[in-house]
């Protein structure tokens, strides 16, 4: 298997400076403010009334968000067969994020990711095997939520309007979930089946000349594949429900962050029905961040949080206020914690042994 090369390392690094978190915070306060004054009107603000049981659910609401991490600290300690300490699961959890929300969703923070664990003195192999492993198990919790809640949702998955934007949204939606299926398929079947099969058939499709030029990288992709497949084969049952188990408390727990937020505010408003549905609609709304250009899915975010959630809010002109509050809860804390602690780690990382 092809080794990581320290230059690649450094442009990583360079790719993660803190400076970066400046574009998707622009983004996405760009487009709240711009849908807050587009449609200006007083009383938009008029949920924020605090009082000693919205300070409550607000607080359930971040806490929802630690859950998530914990969940993702401890799966990342699974799959590393604990060689990472509770810190360094932590810190490598945090500065994933943060290259993540940094980084346009379609392009996400694999490579990053396989670099902190690198550093953190696990095998390149290894380091690939486990993020490859993590975002096989975070796919197919997609694509297995989404024919369980389509079965007791129906079309109500999707917000239903009138609007041509939205109409497609639909459509955009079964695009983006065609590509994880697609994805998610063709990596569960060379990690549990046959990688070699895959990476002939990678090595014949990288031959045309107009994407001959990524054929070392889909021949790197392929070796990984191998080698992941050999770890985890020796894998027993108890492990992948244990992983699993871990990977569907992490997004459960992202997604009640705007159940507990809406009730912080509108308790008495919601049906006890109405959260199944605001978890299943929000699983449809990150399917199409997950294909999103913008760095964390900034600036679409808020849009997708209009479209698909106003049902459920009394006020229309309570939304983007509302969005923003979720943003800064559930996305804006990655960016400083991620600047903040990615140069302690690179200082613990790369500090040279005392004689």
């Amino acid at each position: 298997m092809r080794k990581l090369k320290v230059d690649n390392g450094k442009k990583i690094l360079q790719a993660l400076s803190p400076r970066r978190i400046i574009l998707p915070i622009f983004i996405g306060l760009g487009v709240a403010a711009f849908l807050l004054f587009r449609n200006f009107q007083p009383d938009q603000f008029s949920f924020f009334e605090w009082s000693i049981t919205a300070a409550l659910w607000i607080f359930v609401s971040v806490l929802m968000m630690v859950v998530r991490d914990f969940a993702y600290i401890v799966r990342i300690k699974l799959l590393t067969d604990h060689h990472l300490s509770w810190r360094q699961a932590f810190e490598i959890i945090m500065l994933w994020e943060f290259s993540s929300a940094i980084s346009p969703s379609v392009v996400g923070g694999t490579a990053p990711a396989i670099y902190f664990l690198f550093k953190e003195k696990i095998s390149a192999g290894k380091s690939t095997a486990v993020v490859l492993v993590a975002i096989f198990l975070d796919e197919l919790f997609f694509i297995l939520a989404i024919p369980i809640l389509l079965l007791f949702f129906g079309n109500r998955l999707f917000p239903s309007t009138d609007l041509l934007h939205l109409s497609q949204l639909k459509y955009y939606f079964w695009f983006g979930y065609g590509l994880i299926f697609l994805y998610t398929l063709l990596l569960g079947y060379a990690i549990f089946i046959n990688p070699h099969i895959v990476k002939t058939i990678l090595k014949s499709l990288f031959r045309f000349p107009l994407i001959k030029r990524w054929q070392e990288k889909a021949c790197l992709l392929s070796d990984q594949l191998i080698e992941t497949s050999k770890w985890f084969k020796t894998k027993d049952f108890k492990f992948w429900i244990k992983t699993f188990t871990a990977t569907v408390f992490s997004w459960t727990g992202r997604y009640a962050v705007i159940n507990f937020m809406f009730m912080a505010f509108f308790l008495e408003k919601l049906k006890w029905t109405d959260h199944f549905l605001i978890y299943a609609r929000q699983l449809s709304m990150w399917i199409l961040l997950l294909v999103s250009p913008t760095p964390g899915g900034s600036g679409l975010a808020e849009i997708f949080f209009k479209d698909f959630l106003r049902d459920f809010i009394p006020n229309l002109s309570w939304v983007i206020p509302l969005a923003l509050l979720w943003r800064l809860i559930s996305y804006y804390p990655y960016l400083f914690l991620g600047a903040i602690i990615l140069p302690r780690w690179m200082n613990r990382v790369f500090k040279k042994k005392k004689d």
